[in-house]
């Protein structure tokens, strides 16, 4: 077996000079001896080729289209076997290959490697640096989701305030006046073809010169003096297993790279930033306002990269080189410090207590919460978006032709609450009211409502709501500030019922008798979340019917039942009180927040209650049919189904 191997070797080193150019990889001189410092050179080297090779296979199922690149990257993530291993290496090594680039740059002005006759390497390790920014910078769009659509956005918007050619450039970056098809296939040509070409090229010069210059020692030892191979090479063997271990800890860590809901241009994420790496030009922006920008996005960063170019030439003096470090240490503190102090005032209303901040009566530090406040609630609300379209996509919907954007638009549990807090949060409440508001992070809160609150309207629980004579006069339902039921015959009727002038025997009889009619309109609503049908809950609805029906009036002092007033499937006529037949039903519902002032719901007695939807044609309501459908089933809790394997879904009542 030796033999036929050496016959090989043999034969390429006679047509390829094989031995020969191993020989002189691994037969470098290194003046002093292997050194841990120099390993961050061959790291990045790895880091590289690791990006190049995760690369190819991401590209293998990757769809840059604006309606399939996000479904191509769901795929990645969440179907094709080890994507999500291959993803999460591919994000976090980007980001390991930044900190590596910082910390080889270091190393190389620190020992002053950039001198004569070694500039022009330096130099092409700038370009190096930029292009590897360049490949951060383009890659974080390709998911097409909020994060990254938006970060970019950013980005391209502050590219327009180049001076004298800004628009141009924006246009040219993003490929047209919008964001669009054009901008995602334009940064992937970027990201995986013209860049990664660059850095190739500039690499492989960047090597050649370090060859025929060879290694810089800061104080070097010939006494210690040796060769590539083994001593350094097993050193950065080492250092490249630790950084690839850490990235693999940090893959299974996550599991995975984020990913965000699909890019939405018509909803902008207030918690758009950059990765952790550009938050401090991001924060020193802030530092130059309005027509100041210029200065903190073009001309100080330029000035600072000139001097960074020039560096061999300022270092060529010992007092030149302390000068080069004395610069970069006050760069890359500044640096870090910008990327605390972003870090803290996005965070500052989750490390800080709002009523001290308001006890102590500073302006700019209310302004600070208020800020953090909205950017950690669009945070939340972005990784709750995520998680649901992740959860649609996975269902048996699964992904439509349309795209993952469509599940957003037509899911009632993320454009619900929208529509309501725009069309219905002005008079009505939706929070919990056994729970202080302060605990329900998705409540829409009205702090003086004029309707009754809408949370968990149609079940059991918000139908013994009104007929409780402690609550049914409170602000949840009929005793908001201006009501004119508060003191009508339903809260008249509850409280004879029920109240405190009852006796303790009649009172126990009149709850039991709500009870089976709260569990009677429940099942007229047909809600997916109430408790599923068994014999004896037949047996209360069925005795609820007939005290709905008449039973109820041989029960209480009144000698009333609810079809007095109420129309209730072929008992009571149509009157004053809504009919309660399919009470909060869809059905129902859609048709009471249509018009509410028709005769089958309170007629002339309505009492503020806008008509959304009364009129045959779409184009005259205040609301389309698609709107008034998401708004209803959000509130009925419909959205449910989905979340349902579909073995499930004949269950649902």
């Amino acid at each position: 077996m030796m033999k036929l191997f050496r016959s090989v070797g043999d034969w390429l080193d006679d047509r390829a000079g094989v031995r020969k150019l191993i020989h002189e990889s691994l037969y470098e001189p290194i003046p002093g001896g292997a050194r841990w410092r120099y390993v961050w050179g061959s790291t990045l080297v790895m880091a590289f080729m690791t990006q190049l090779i995760t690369g190819i296979f991401l590209w293998m199922a990757y769809s840059p289209s604006t309606q399939t690149a996000w479904e191509s990257v769901f795929y990645i993530q969440y179907e094709m076997n080890g994507g999500w291993l291959l993803r999460g290496i591919h994000h976090f090594m980007a980001q390991a290959m930044v900190v590596l680039l910082a910390i080889h740059f270091l190393q190389v002005v620190w020992d002053g490697a950039y001198r004569a006759p070694r500039e022009l390497n330096f130099i092409l390790g700038l370009v190096l640096m930029l292009i590897v920014l360049g490949l951060a910078l383009t890659g974080y769009l390709l998911p097409w989701d909020q994060k990254g659509y938006w970060a970019t956005s950013v980005g391209t918007n502050l590219a327009s305030q180049t001076p004298a050619v800004g628009p141009e450039v924006k246009k040219l970056a993003i490929g047209g006046s919008e964001y669009g098809h054009q901008t995602l296939t334009r940064f992937f040509a970027l990201h995986a073809g013209v860049l990664p070409g660059a850095l190739m090229a500039f690499l492989v010069l960047h090597i050649a010169l370090f060859r025929r210059h060879g290694l810089h020692a800061r104080k070097p030892d010939p006494a210690k003096d040796a060769m590539f191979w083994p001593d350094q090479v097993l050193k950065d063997s080492i250092a490249a297993l630790a950084v690839l271990t850490v990235v693999l800890l940090l893959t299974i860590y996550f599991g995975g790279a984020e990913l965000t809901a699909p890019a939405d241009p018509a909803n902008p994420y207030d918690a758009a930033r950059p990765e952790w790496y550009f938050l401090f030009l991001f924060q020193f922006l802030k530092w130059f306002p309005g027509e100041l920008e210029v200065w903190g996005a073009f001309i100080i960063p330029g000035l600072i990269m000139t001097v960074l170019f020039l560096m061999p030439w300022i270092g060529r003096t010992r007092t030149g080189h302390l000068i080069n470090i004395a610069m970069l240490c006050v760069l890359l503190g500044g640096a870090a410090a910008l990327t605390a102090q972003a870090i803290h005032e996005d965070y500052f209303a989750a490390w800080n207590s709002k009523e001290e901040i308001l006890k102590a009566g500073d302006p700019v530090q209310e302004a600070r919460y208020e800020a953090s406040e909205r950017f950690l609630n669009a945070k939340e609300e972005a990784h709750r978006e995520a998680q649901r379209v992740i959860e649609l996509a996975e269902s048996p919907m699964r992904i439509p032709p349309a795209g993952a954007l469509s599940l957003m638009y037509d899911d009632p549990l993320l454009q619900g609450p929208k529509l309501f807090a725009q069309n219905c949060a002005s008079c009505h409440n939706y929070v919990d009211p056994s729970k202080p508001a302060e605990e329900q992070p998705h409540a829409i809160v009205n702090a003086e409502p004029t309707a009754p609150n809408l949370f968990g309207v149609g079940s059991e629980a918000w139908a013994l709501g009104i007929l409780n004579a402690e609550t049914i006069a409170s602000k949840h339902y009929f005793g908001y500030p201006g009501s004119p039921f508060v003191d009508g015959d339903m809260v008249t009727y509850v409280t004879e019922a029920v109240g405190p002038d009852v006796d303790d025997e009649q009172r126990a009889k009149a709850k039991e008798a709500f009870a089976k009619i709260a569990e009677t309109l429940e099942a007229e609503a047909a809600l997916p979340t109430a408790p599923k049908t068994n014999q004896e809950r037949q047996n209360r609805i069925a005795e609820g019917r007939e005290l709905m029906t008449g039973g109820l009036a041989d029960m209480l002092d009144s000698g009333m039942s609810c079809t007095d007033c109420h129309k209730f499937h072929d008992a009571g006529d149509l009157g004053p009180a809504p009919d309660l037949t399919g009470y909060m039903s869809r059905e129902w519902l859609l048709a009471f927040v249509r018009n509410p002032s028709s005769e089958r719901f309170y007629g002339d007695n309505n009492d503020r209650m806008p008509a959304f939807g009364p009129h045959d044609n779409p184009q005259l309501n205040q609301l389309d049919d698609k709107s008034l459908g998401l708004i209803v089933d959000w509130l009925r809790g419909d959205w449910v189904r989905v979340s349902e394997p579909a073995e499930k879904f004949d269950e649902a009542p």
